[in-house]
């Protein structure tokens, strides 16, 4: 970008310009450029592999934020460089979410990819009692404490592009800042030189913890089996009397962690892959996840959201895959779950598009990944004039695969039951561009690592014949990828 170029944005009004240089990284990798550039508090990597088996074009990193948004309750408080700047106490810290995002003004550049700067974080799943009056007084106990939502206002990142071995460093500046155009390109050089003169040097784990065993016993969950199998036949008594058509339950299991937590994302990619895989250093406390399914998505006025339900492993030869599939496809229990999410997905949609715009445009598609294969579908809409991405979450927040159907009653069925509030388990994670658009993950086969505990959750979807114990081992198959990659860090990265 030229310093003509810089002034015309900003005679264009936009307070956010994101100065630009695409530099050559065939020797790098995306986890090598977050440890040379980006290690730190409020800094982060996004990464994608589409379909199962191929990486996704664009790798994001993102430089330590120096501003950050958080909401406890009904309280907000943004900080900045350490300070509260802000504070607040709303009824709806939605609303004071969507005012924020729209403090930044940034160009719509065709040249850059599709996200190059916004905030980026995650909306836990209670943040739908900010949207449902009749879930404000029922949340279970908090016993982790992370805030319902976090966003970082990410204005330095890195877009790796993994198909042309280039990447690009991105600094957003603000043109009422005298020299803004000169400090982002120096900011720009002092990134360029890191990347060519730093080691990336892999975080190491401690030396008593090196070797160390572990399985899926050594995970304590504060939810027994008995109490959730009779949690199941209760809801199972709630499907039977009309009151619910499903109910996803879910259980906490927690383990003590001190290895380094990009250790365990360095694992968890390798051992499951996924659309998307996630690494967040929130300061005290680290998201780490490989998630398989889009909560919604907003690109150019359009609103995507991707149901998946119906699960079998995969084969171990080709004909046992393909047998495995027509299994899938051939269950009537799987089919009429998938077929209730789509009427869900359509319904969400279609409350934030115009009328006659939802379509559904792939329906009951098999897609594989590296230990299972889902049924998925895909359901679009052209998005309403005057909509916001907040009003998209609104919609469809938190999923009905996480939640149930019809949703606010299973929502109300779950802190009935469920004995501990979910926080970030079951909400997105993602960002909400400068530019308008917006990508979020639900937050699932997703670790959360505070004061040097691991906790993870994983639900099971209850309908009128559910078998109690299957449902419960369907939990524990959902965390084996945890399990496993916590094992591997221990085992793999012990030099």
């Amino acid at each position: 970008m030229t310093p003509e170029q810089f002034h015309e944005l900003a005679e264009a009004g936009y307070n956010r310009i994101p100065v630009y240089r695409e530099v050559l990284a065939d020797l790098d990798t995306p986890l090598s450029t977050y440890l040379k550039l980006a290690s730190g508090p409020y800094s982060y990597l996004f990464e994608s592999v589409q379909g199962g088996e191929k990486w996704g074009r664009y790798s994001i990193i993102g430089l330590p934020s120096r501003e950050v948004l958080k909401v406890f309750d009904h309280r907000i408080e943004v900080s900045r460089n350490g300070e509260v700047v802000e504070q607040a106490e709303v009824d709806d810290p939605l609303v004071f979410v969507d005012d924020y995002q729209q403090r930044f003004n940034a160009p719509d550049l065709p040249e850059l990819p599709r996200f190059n700067g916004g905030l980026v974080g995650y909306f836990g799943y209670d943040t739908v009692r900010y949207i449902e009056k009749r879930l404000r007084h029922s949340c279970p106990p908090d016993k982790i404490g992370t805030p319902d939502i976090l966003l970082m206002v990410s204005d330095e990142i890195v877009v790796f592009d993994n198909l042309r071995g280039k990447l690009h460093l991105i600094v957003h500046a603000d043109p009422s800042v005298e020299g803004a155009y000169q400090k982002a390109q120096a900011r720009i050089d002092d990134l360029e030189s890191q990347l060519h003169r730093q080691t990336a040097n892999a975080p190491r784990t401690p030396e008593h913890l090196r070797g160390k065993v572990v399985d899926e016993s050594d995970f304590i969950s504060g939810f027994s089996q008995d109490k959730f199998e009779a949690a199941v036949d209760k809801i199972k008594g709630y499907v039977l009397d009309g009151d619910v058509m499903q109910t996803v339950i879910s259980q906490r299991m927690s383990i003590p962690f001190e290895a380094p937590p990009l250790n365990l994302y360095r694992s968890l990619r390798v051992l499951n892959p996924s659309p998307y895989m996630y690494f967040l250093d929130l300061g005290d406390f680290h998201i780490v996840g490989s998630s398989p399914e889009i909560l919604a998505r907003v690109e150019d006025e359009e609103v995507t959201v991707r149901p998946i339900a119906g699960t079998r492993k995969r084969g171990a030869t080709e004909a046992e895959d393909k047998a495995l599939e027509n299994e899938l496809l051939a269950d009537p229990k799987e089919i009429a779950e998938h077929l209730m999410l789509i009427d869900l997905g359509r319904n969400d949609a279609g409350r934030v598009s115009e009328t006659g715009t939802v379509k559904l445009t792939d329906k009951m598609i098999v897609e594989r990944y590296s230990h299972v294969m889902h049924i998925v579908s895909n359901v679009t809409g052209r998005l309403k004039q005057g909509t916001s991405c907040l009003d998209v979450l609104r919609a469809t927040l938190p999923a009905g695969t996480l939640s149930g159907a019809p949703k606010i009653r299973a929502m109300e069925i779950i802190d009935e039951l469920e004995p501990v509030k979910r926080g970030v388990y079951g909400g997105a994670v993602g960002y909400l561009s400068f530019n308008g658009n917006m990508d979020t993950a639900i937050a699932i086969r997703t670790a959360v690592i505070k004061d040097n505990t691991l906790h993870i959750q994983a639900g099971a979807g209850v309908v009128a014949d559910s078998i109690p114990r299957l449902e419960w081992k369907e939990t524990m198959n959902k965390g084996r990828a945890i399990f496993r990659a916590v094992a591997m860090t221990y085992n793999d990265y012990d030099h």
